[in-house]
């Protein structure tokens, strides 16, 4: 998938194993890489960057839709999820590599990075001065292979390292108990809001409305894409926001859409679904709260093992050849080759 078309964003925060983690979390994030920059050293290993002696600190580069979520509202938020007053690393973690770093990629990156720090310390919240540096963005190394996705491919092992880390108490006794919800000082440019119950009742048919509002189900084989093979995206049928592309479309022979990823993990949230005999994780967008489907652990492994089962009246698709005309112009360079 080609993501050259979105803007990048670098940070550094310590270990980034768990800010690729809460990055994941958010709106409007399509992928966030784990890395290295910042040193002179190329093509740094771990085991290098640990030494402190490369100059690189540990960081994450996130690629972003800024018609979902802007630069600043990154920034902000980032600036949560840290100890922006240590100078000597994060937490648990001390040394040159785990300092922290906004790393803009162009002028206006630089302004909005520098206006996040300049506002937090006109709020006087915090015990000691903002040691958190505004860097120019150099080369990005790409970590070793077990370390992208670590919170999910190694899920006990991160949550004990997290625990004992200190991370999320040193962030409740600097931000308060709110720090506890990833999105806490995130500001999306598509806000989180559900439309009146009458104007969904004009927007949806009467089926669509019973799946999206009531939790129901379409028939199987009897709906708008189950058999859709065309290139493009498919959006939320409210609101329009991204939610999966064609890129990660299989059939599954279910009768249903079926996906092997989301196109950006924090647009849809997930829950225990009990409704059924077996629980099962239900799928909704995070925009609109409308109810899209399930989630199951039987899809191809070779593509990550999910199979995301959803409900064509869900969504509305966008066709590749259309995206520019529809306001997503964007979205057309991830069909092009890298």
């Amino acid at each position: 998938m080609n993501l050259d078309s979105f803007p990048a964003a670098t940070f550094a925060g310590g270990c980034f194993w768990c800010l690729e983690a809460d990055f994941l979390h958010l709106p409007g994030i399509l992928s966030v890489t784990s890395g290295y920059t910042g040193g002179d050293e190329p093509n740094p290993t771990y085991d290098e960057v640990c030494t402190g002696d490369t100059g690189h600190y540990e960081a994450v580069q996130a690629r972003f839709d800024p018609d979902l979520v802007s630069y600043r509202a990154l920034a902000d938020w980032f600036l949560r999820r840290i100890d922006p007053t240590n100078d000597g690393g994060q937490f648990c973690d001390h040394g040159a590599q785990y300092r922290t770093a906004m790393f803009f990629h162009d002028e206006d990156q630089e302004c909005e990075a520098a206006a996040a720090i300049a506002e937090l310390e006109d709020l006087r919240l915090l015990p000691r001065p903002v040691a958190t540096e505004v860097l120019p963005a150099g080369p990005f190394y790409k970590a070793e292979a077990h370390h992208q996705g670590y919170s999910r491919t190694n899920a006990r092992r991160y949550q004990l390292y997290r625990m004992g880390c200190g991370r999320d108490s040193t962030l409740a006794r600097l931000w308060g108990k709110e720090s506890a919800d990833p999105l806490f000082g995130y500001a999306p440019r598509l806000a989180k809001a559900t439309p009146p119950e009458a104007e969904l009742r004009r927007l949806l048919s009467p089926e669509a409305y019973h799946i999206l509002r009531e939790d129901g189900t379409e028939p199987p084989f009897k709906n708008a894409y189950f058999d859709e093979h065309r290139p493009g995206i498919y959006v939320d049928a409210v609101n329009g926001a991204p939610l999966f592309s064609s890129l990660d479309k299989y059939d599954s022979g279910t009768g249903w859409p079926s996906f092997t990823r989301a196109l950006m993990p924090g647009n849809i949230v997930t829950r225990t679904d009990r409704k059924l005999l077996m629980p099962r994780t239900e799928a909704r967008a995070w925009h609109s709260g409308s109810h899209l489907g399930h989630v199951f652990d039987d899809g191809p492994r070779e593509r990550g093992g999910q199979r995301w089962c959803l409900n064509s009246a869900a969504l509305r698709f966008v066709p590749l050849g259309e995206l520019s005309e529809a306001g997503y112009g964007r979205y057309a360079g991830l069909f092009s080759p890298r």
